[in-house]
């Protein structure tokens, strides 16, 4: 299978290419020329299908061109190794548990299928990849984990001095060996300026060889797909349109959910819920999009006022704004009503979200609420409570236990390096690991 640019001003290339270059030359994105609708006999098999069987089935068309079936389930293998349970919150409403992974994040399910895919396409012996990556929270520690000690690759993590909390900090800034990170002085959208910056610079380029592991990556984007399988496959014989609600930033996830229902996932709705950063939804309003400074918020991983898969989404109702409303609403919501989410989530059912799981559960709710309760609603949970423990324990009065794997962080020596947000600076630094 080939992958295009969503500018259609670059050629077409295979998956190591798209995998490996991360973005094309053109600044579009990389997308798959062909999306396959999966057969019927995958949906009627998938209430009984385990998650790494689902990844197997929706993976292998686009893998297939470039590893051989046992290359395929062993990056599979390697990379799927913890659950992504369906929690009942209220009736008729859903919590997709994505935080089980080693860094707690839903990161770990395309980070680690990214970077296992990445050493599978690289040979021994080549130039050194670098792999960039800007993070508003959990991409950076779910990055760094995923690529950790892996040969041939190095990974720089830019992250916004002061707009993360402790513990997203301690994950990102304390790792060593094949793991950098830079403590930028800005907002997450210097960051991914940066970033793009760099993988823009033609004369920087012939250099070094460029990665990213954010969702501008295809090799991220595409394991994103499989959780949505599993949670229709667990809700499969409720007899209710299937609605998902996506706290979205930089929409990566989003997209993934558009992907996976292009390939026949069975759902009526997506809601992508917003906090503060509120750009998407004034695009859905005024069909134009605006782009605009990030607002920090408590759910600092969706603090985007650029999203870069924005493009594809874009690309992907081919720039019919009337189709995308049909398939997406989307809701924003301030602090204040994110802190009200979290009490009123766990005093009514006894759950406790995470701040960006308390969007979503705000924009599902909304939605069933104004169409009268006709669907079965899941919101994804995308990062474990602990990780956000101020406001989590201050709103549910509940003091919050944490978890070993992040526990393990929190005393380590903290070894990031401060970088201004000009992208002169950030390029010496990328020169001087040459």
């Amino acid at each position: 299978m080939k992958f295009y640019s969503t500018q259609q001003q670059s050629p077409p290339v295979d998956l190591k290419e798209a995998v490996i270059r991360g973005m094309p030359a053109d600044k579009g994105l990389y997308m798959p020329e062909l999306l396959p609708r999966l057969p019927e006999s995958f949906f009627r098999a998938l209430p009984g299908l385990s998650l790494p069987e689902i990844a197997w089935h929706v993976s292998r068309p686009f893998l297939a061109a470039a590893l051989d079936d046992a290359a395929i389930r062993r990056v599979i293998g390697e990379s799927i190794t913890f659950e992504t349970p369906l929690v009942a919150v209220g009736e008729g409403v859903y919590a997709l548990e994505l935080f089980h992974g080693p860094t707690l994040a839903f990161k770990d399910v395309g980070a680690r299928f990214m970077a296992r895919l990445m050493g599978r396409l690289l040979k021994s012996g080549g130039p050194t990849v670098h792999i960039l990556a800007a993070t508003s929270g959990d991409t950076g520690s779910a990055v760094a984990q995923g690529f950790y000690n892996v040969p041939g690759i190095h990974v720089t993590i830019l992250y916004p001095s002061g707009k993360i909390s402790a513990v997203q900090e301690q994950q990102i800034a304390t790792l060593d060996k094949n793991i950098s990170s830079l403590e930028v002085d800005g907002t997450f959208d210097d960051c991914q300026r940066l970033v793009k910056s760099a993988f823009l610079d033609e004369g920087l380029r012939k250099r070094l060889l460029l990665s990213s592991a954010n969702s501008i990556n295809i090799g991220r984007l595409l394991p994103q797909t499989f959780y949505y399988f599993y949670a229709a496959g667990q809700l499969a014989r409720r007899g209710r349109p299937l609605v998902f609600s996506v706290p979205s930033g930089n929409f990566g996830n989003l997209t993934a959910g558009l992907i996976a229902w292009r390939m026949g996932l069975p759902v009526s709705r997506f809601v992508a819920a917003v906090n503060a950063n509120a750009t998407f939804p004034a695009y859905l309003q005024q069909g134009t999009f605006h782009p605009a400074p990030s607002i920090p918020t408590l759910s600092n991983a969706m603090d985007v006022g650029n999203p870069s898969n924005l493009g594809r989404i874009v690309d992907l109702f081919k720039g019919d704004v009337n189709a995308l409303r049909r398939m997406v609403v989307s809701r924003s919501y301030s602090d204040e009503a994110t802190r009200r989410a979290i009490r009123e989530i766990y005093r009514h059912h006894g759950y406790i979200p995470d701040p960006h799981g308390a969007v979503g559960w705000l924009g599902l709710t909304d939605y069933m609420r104004e169409t009268e309760g006709q669907s079965i609603g899941v919101f994804l949970e995308t990062a474990h409570p602990a990780k956000f423990g101020a406001v989590v324990e201050e709103e549910t009065g509940r003091r919050l236990e944490i978890p070993p794997r992040l526990a393990s962080f929190m005393g380590r020596k903290k070894t990031s390096r401060p970088i201004s947000a000009r992208y002169e600076d950030f390029k010496e630094y990328l020169l001087s690991l040459e």
